[in-house]
């Protein structure tokens, strides 16, 4: 078994640009993505972190600029993972895709 080289940054990369130019297309666009991606990531682990990386970096940044904007901590939190909700409810066809984007590479 060859070791397949793939990177992370990468694959969450073309996930990321790819679900923004095919948002038109709900649940195919990241399909396509997440197969896109996964190819790029090298391995189904890495395309699944791939996958779930953007969404985790939206919470945190909205997170930290909520807070530092506000100075309330909490109302840091609730923007956090108002993001952090928003990106999961576009992950399902993009894991799919990423798991199958693994497999194929």
């Amino acid at each position: 078994m060859s070791q397949s080289s793939g990177s992370v940054f990468w694959g969450a990369f073309w996930m990321f640009l790819i679900s923004i130019l095919l948002c038109w297309l709900p649940g195919v666009g990241g399909f396509i993505a997440g197969i896109v991606g996964g190819k790029v990531a090298g391995s189904v682990g890495n395309a699944l972190l791939a996958a779930l990386l953007p969404a985790i970096i939206l919470g945190l940044g909205l997170f930290f600029f909520a807070t530092a904007m506000t100075g309330v901590i909490a109302i840091g939190v609730l923007a956090g993972l108002g993001g952090l909700m928003l990106g999961m409810v576009h992950i399902g066809g993009l894991l799919l895709g990423a798991i199958i984007g693994g497999i194929i590479a």
